[in-house]
């Protein structure tokens, strides 16, 4: 895995906020550690590189007692090639020989060249380092249960990757992550977490019922689990009756995780909605404030939190700090660089902010047909097409002979039928359009 592959600084803070995260869960914890001690190399601390790397072995016992030599093959290769690394030969030599052992007392299970425990951890490490690698993840997640189908680590890795790329389906029964959760948490039965994943999925087809039961199972189960408090908070924001209680459990959350950016944003996401909820200007003011304030302390603990910086840029142009927020509207542009979805987010929230509080509907049309252009079946290609047809249709209700308008219409079909060179000639219009005023 490749160091700039990822924000070292943002994945080391999210590292360290897991061991808190993940409380007593001994597994998860050591794998924490054998992912710290990795980028502790990185970052050219070898020898804070192996202090993670002897934890990760005590985690392990505690978690399994002193015969699991199977599922320290991994780490243990982690020592010799650190070791190597630090040119401290005899060393590597005493883990290569454990290793060896461990190969010779154990036959292997499966035509693969590989043990299963060595392909599951890949698939989590692969995971847990990079979205770039989400596909790779996928795949060694796969071969883990071809090897182990009964396993609860793959299992409940694969259903969480899934959900993270999964972004249309029609309904329930075509959703790959909905029939991988349940199956996740049939060899998971106390990981609340997938119970809450699986709601959230269930709720974007309205299956209310059911999630529900599932958020309080979770809840009642594991009151004290930040992973399972962040996620109800986030379903009570979305789905649930009371913003207020998604409010309290996320600050509980903070408590024990107080440098995690995903639960100042999800606070920040309830003050939006509190925001809206209230028409005096008072209390408007104090929940845009705390919004802002939310979403400060969010992209400063984790710096490329795209979605965050978006959000934060548009309250700040509602606050009315235009030029600070387009500053962090172009940061967040060059942040995104090549990642097609969060790139697409960026000139979607951009063009909002252009068409409501510049009010420059060229500009607005500019950055909506880039976010078209890129992925025009996505989210937000959808979302981007339907404020392009907002506009058009608005000039047309005035004058139906409108060029301009008509030309905006004309790019949208010519870019969701596939005909791109003619809609590039279209955008190349537009835009020339937008720079002239």
């Amino acid at each position: 895995m490749k160091k700039e592959d990822t924000n070292i600084t943002d994945h080391l803070i999210k590292l360290e906020d897991n061991l808190d995260l993940y409380l007593g869960q001994k597994a998860g914890i050591a794998r924490t550690h054998n992912s710290l001690a990795y980028v502790k190399y990185l970052l050219g601390s070898n020898e804070e590189a192996l202090t993670n790397l002897k934890k990760s072995v005590e985690r392990t016992k505690d978690c399994y007692g002193d015969n699991c030599d199977e599922r320290l093959i991994v780490t243990y290769g982690n020592f010799a090639w650190l070791h190597f690394h630090m040119k401290q030969y005899a060393e590597c030599k005493s883990y290569l020989d454990k290793l060896k052992e461990i190969k010779e007392q154990k036959q292997p299970v499966s035509t693969f060249d590989v043990h299963p425990h060595v392909i599951g951890e890949k698939a989590w490490a692969l995971f847990k380092f990079s979205r770039k690698y989400y596909n790779r993840a996928i795949e060694c997640f796969r071969k883990a249960l071809e090897l182990e189908p009964e396993r609860g680590e793959w299992n409940a890795g694969y259903a969480i990757v899934l959900c993270r790329i999964e972004t249309k389906c029609t309904s329930p029964e075509d959703s790959s992550a909905i029939q991988q959760l349940r199956r996740a948490i049939e060899t998971n039965p106390d990981n609340d977490e997938l119970k809450l994943l699986l709601a959230l999925k269930l709720a974007e087809f309205k299956l209310f019922d059911e999630a529900e039961d599932l958020v309080e199972r979770a809840l009642d189960k594991s009151p004290d689990s930040p992973y399972v408090i962040r996620y109800v908070g986030k379903y009570m924001r979305n789905y649930g009756q009371s913003v207020d209680r998604s409010i309290g459990l996320l600050k509980r959350a903070l408590e024990v995780t107080p440098n995690s950016g995903f639960i100042h944003h999800q606070l920040a996401l309830c003050y939006k909605k509190k925001k809206q909820e209230f028409c005096s200007l008072s209390d408007s003011q104090k929940f845009l404030q705390l919004c802002i304030s939310h979403l400060e302390k969010a992209i400063t603990l984790k710096s490329g939190f795209i979605f965050a910086m978006t959000d934060l840029a548009f309250l700040y142009g509602e606050d009315g700090q235009i030029e600070r927020a387009d500053e962090v509207f172009q940061t967040a542009l060059s942040t995104a660089e090549d990642k097609t979805e969060d790139r697409q987010a960026v000139y979607l929230h951009y063009g909002g902010f252009q068409e409501y509080r510049k009010k420059c509907e060229t500009m607005a049309v500019n950055y909506y047909m880039k976010c078209l252009k890129m992925a025009p079946d996505t989210r937000y290609g959808i979302k981007s097409a339907m404020n392009l047809r907002k506009i058009a249709d608005k000039h047309l209700s005035k004058n139906v002979n409108d060029t301009w308008a008509l030309g905006i219409l004309e790019i949208i079909e010519q870019v969701k039928g596939g005909n791109q060179s003619t809609s590039e000639n279209c955008v190349h219009l537009l835009e020339s359009t937008c720079n002239e005023e």
